[in-house]
């Protein structure tokens, strides 16, 4: 069967290289930014979304305006592709099971830009540590600590943090995966404990976030105290979006050794499909009702969002996907008739937190808001 797999390298442009690529991205960006303004205006007067080639249209006209005329100098492939993944956001969004937000505006200072070039095998090339691109680009070294096996795609060049990287989307021939095991568990995200499972194992959180708070903290205070936009401001900026890599870096390679080794010891997974977004929304209220406990509310959210509890569950979908395990999302309310019966542990909290050694088997007639894993 066909797979596809990414692989993800560091760039080490030169100047010159760096220099071409932000070019490149603020005209994607520009595009991205044009693009919604376009759709949400269509939107609004009842119209119906354009679709990406009615998109690419418009990027025709743009190019010949005089306020956009800076766009001949990108690559057309870029803005094109910058158009498909604005449709492909708004799909999205109005897609009732996903429930996406809808798209957003593009800032230059959010230090999280990306472009992609399709085609590879045609305009592309990729030898000895080096990929050559397009459009003035030619051959950028990388930090290639793998070999890229399989048919490559595509390439996407990004920035974070002030380092661009280059991700090499490709598809292999493989044969299908089995498992050698045959057991089924349930999946239980918590604040506590990062994830507990129903056969009594438990993951302890990293809380990459709360560890280094207080030296973002000193960051923020550094940068809060110089002139906006002078050089050392920039500077201080790029230590505090190095700070939030690191942070994310710690959560992701912790996220993703724990969701293998769930995958690679069950054959099936079921996991409650939570909404972090409502569960960490603030308690401040309006102005005519006032929140109550907001400070306390507000720990709490910072909590839950350092637990990245969507990250884990999308980390562990990737993962049983290279292993053949089937992966169960569950919805709060759905019936439990419908959902596969795996025996979960609960505990109830009185005082204080107890265990109980009472199994929970759901039943067709249980709703599945009752049946939890232990938390």
């Amino acid at each position: 069967m066909l797979i596809l797999k990414a692989y993800k390298f560091r760039l080490e442009p030169t100047e010159e290289q760096s220099q071409r690529l932000r070019q490149l991205c603020g005209c994607a960006r520009s595009v991205w930014n044009h693009g919604l303004e376009e759709t949400t205006r269509i939107l609004e007067s009842g119209g119906k979304l354009p679709s990406a080639f009615e998109l690419n249209r418009m990027l025709t006209v743009w190019k010949k305006t005089p306020e956009l005329a800076y766009l001949q100098e990108a690559y057309t492939d870029n803005l094109q592709q910058k158009l498909k993944d604005l449709h492909g956001a708004w799909k999205r969004c109005f897609d009732k099971k996903l429930a996406a937000k809808k798209p957003v505006w593009k800032r230059k200072n959010d230090g999280r830009d990306s472009i992609r070039f399709v085609n590879f095998e045609k305009y592309c090339r990729l030898e000895n540590r080096r990929v050559k691109l397009p459009s003035g680009l030619g051959w950028i070294k990388f930090r290639q600590s793998q070999d890229v096996n399989g048919k490559i795609k595509n390439a996407t060049i990004s920035q974070s943090a002030g380092k661009w990287y280059v991700s090499f989307q490709v598809e292999i021939e493989t044969d299908k995966p089995k498992h050698e095991s045959t057991s089924m568990v349930g999946l239980d995200a918590g604040v506590t404990k990062l994830a507990t499972l129903s056969d009594g194992t438990v993951y302890q959180p990293v809380n990459s976030f709360k560890a280094s708070q207080r030296k973002l903290a000193v960051l923020q205070r550094q940068l809060s105290r110089k002139v906006k936009f002078s050089a050392n401001w920039q500077k201080q900026k790029q230590k505090i979006q190095r700070q939030h890599l690191h942070i994310a870096n710690l959560r992701r390679d912790y996220l993703h050794k724990i969701t293998t080794t769930i995958s690679n010891n069950h054959a099936m997974i079921v996991i409650e499909d939570l909404k972090v977004s409502n569960m960490s929304k603030s308690a401040k209220g309006t102005a005519e009702r006032h929140g109550r406990n907001v400070r306390a509310k507000s720990g709490l959210n910072r909590s839950i969002l350092d637990q990245a509890g969507t990250k884990c569950a999308v980390s562990l979908s990737i993962s049983s996907s290279g292993v053949e395990v089937r992966f169960w999302r569950y919805l709060r309310h759905t019936p439990a008739s419908v959902v596969p019966a795996v025996v979960i542990q609960r505990k109830r909290t009185v005082c204080h937190k107890v265990n109980s050694s009472v199994k929970y088997v759901a039943t067709p007639r249980t709703p599945i808001s009752t049946v939890h894993v232990i938390f």
